[in-house]
């Protein structure tokens, strides 16, 4: 027998919860419903949210301490560090909840939240905690957007959230939910064509008027000797009727090209080169380099410092946040190309402007003791070690006619 006080637990609706009790949904122009579980089955959504998600995720993170003079540098040990790059609690690595922030920011509204736990006694954040979609929700009730979080209806602290917000405050995925629509309708329609057979080969058109039972007989002797591998390439005798091939119009020819202009309308809502989710048609060997470069500077980099952001309001106190920040190392793109790579190295280098060790360092190499020095290799005068040029002797000053005559 349960005595009072009563215990009862309240579970927040999630988005899916609601939309599953709407239909499914929110509608579009095409009468097909998309909510973000429905459009992630969508193969461009899908791999476009992954991309930009796993991209972000796969990149070293580190924090840096920001000197007096603005020069940034590495805190190795870091317990923000070990949260980010090692383990963000007992059941989630570092990299599953980066992952899994910038997929909630690209396909949910409210953008991707997680909870932070911070040790009292040591004044340092423990552990991050991605709870389910809406477990822990934000509004915006006042004049100045300044977000309320909520977990179970409890207010919580802004410095205890993570929260990564999208542009314009809407996910690419709820921007482009009718584009979305259109390309789960073209995929449905394809599967009636295929799975359905929606569009007949053929008619068989009788000159007399046929009773039903008279045309199931002679649909039936047609399927009978001509239908079935074993009887391609038979001729067919038909009396009192005529055989019409079906054929497709000039729209059902475009069908192809329609939708890989549906997939092309996804990247550019999700601003991701249409090359990385599927459409190779004008990728080429000249321009595949500029569309990476394109994807880091004008899609995710926007995405990592939005990440940056986020981590150092909510991983950091008030005062550190002055001295600490969050980085993530953009060098590992090139870690693909390694001739770019040493290329770019090099030329540093003999420019001067970083050192051998420091160049070591990017490929994670140990130092030597003769790199620190800032010399161009390609010229013997400036190698380290070489002989310092003695200057050119001074000429010796004239003598006066007195001193000449002694």
């Amino acid at each position: 027998m349960k005595l009072w006080p009563f215990k009862s637990e309240k579970k927040a609706l999630t988005d899916e919860a609601i939309l599953e009790m709407l239909g499914g949904g929110m509608p579009t122009a095409t009468g097909v419903a998309v909510s973000a579980e429905s459009a992630l089955r969508v193969p461009a959504v899908a791999s476009a949210v992954r991309t930009i998600s796993e991209a972000a995720a796969s990149l070293t993170v580190k924090v840096v301490e920001i000197g007096a003079d603005g020069r940034e540098t590495e805190v190795p040990g870091h317990p923000v560090t070990d949260l980010l790059r090692g383990e963000a609690n007992d059941f989630t690595s570092g990299f599953e909840l980066i992952r899994s922030l910038m997929v909630d920011a690209l396909s949910r509204d409210a953008g991707g939240l997680a909870w932070v736990n911070w040790s009292r006694s040591e004044g340092k954040p423990v552990e991050v905690i991605r709870h389910r979609p809406g477990f822990l929700q934000v509004d915006y009730p006042d004049d100045d957007l300044r977000p309320v979080y909520r977990i179970r209806g409890v207010v919580e602290p802004a410095q205890n959230i993570i929260h990564l917000r999208s542009t314009f405050t809407k996910a690419p995925l709820t921007l482009c939910r009718e584009a979305i629509g259109v390309a789960v309708a073209m995929e449905l329609h394809a599967g009636k064509i295929f799975g359905k057979s929606a569009r007949p080969s053929g008619v068989i058109e009788a000159d007399a008027k046929m009773s039903e039972e008279g045309a199931k007989r002679m649909l039936a002797a047609w399927k009978a000797a001509m239908e079935g591998v074993e009887n391609a390439g038979k001729t067919g005798i038909l009396f009192g009727a005529t055989w019409k091939q079906m054929q497709f119009s000039s729209v059902d020819s475009q069908f192809q090209q329609l939708r890989l202009f549906q997939l092309q309308e996804i990247a550019r809502a999700f601003n991701i080169p249409a090359s990385m989710i599927g459409d190779q048609s004008r990728s080429t060997f000249m321009n595949a380099a500029e569309m990476q470069r394109q994807f880091l500077q004008l899609c995710l980099e926007p995405w990592l410092r939005s990440l940056e952001s986020a981590f150092r309001r909510a991983l950091f106190t008030k005062d550190e946040r002055t001295r600490f920040a969050v980085r993530f190392e953009r060098d590992d793109f090139s870690n693909v190309d390694l001739t770019a790579r040493a290329t770019a190295i090099s030329s540093l280098v003999s420019s001067r402007t970083i050192n051998p060790n420091e160049a070591r360092s990017w490929l994670d190499l140990p130092p030597y003791p003769a790199g620190s020095e800032f010399a161009n290799p390609n010229t013997g005068s400036s190698q380290p070690g070489a002989p310092t040029a003695v200057p050119d002797a001074k000429p010796a000053e004239p003598k006066d006619d007195a001193d000449a005559a002694e």
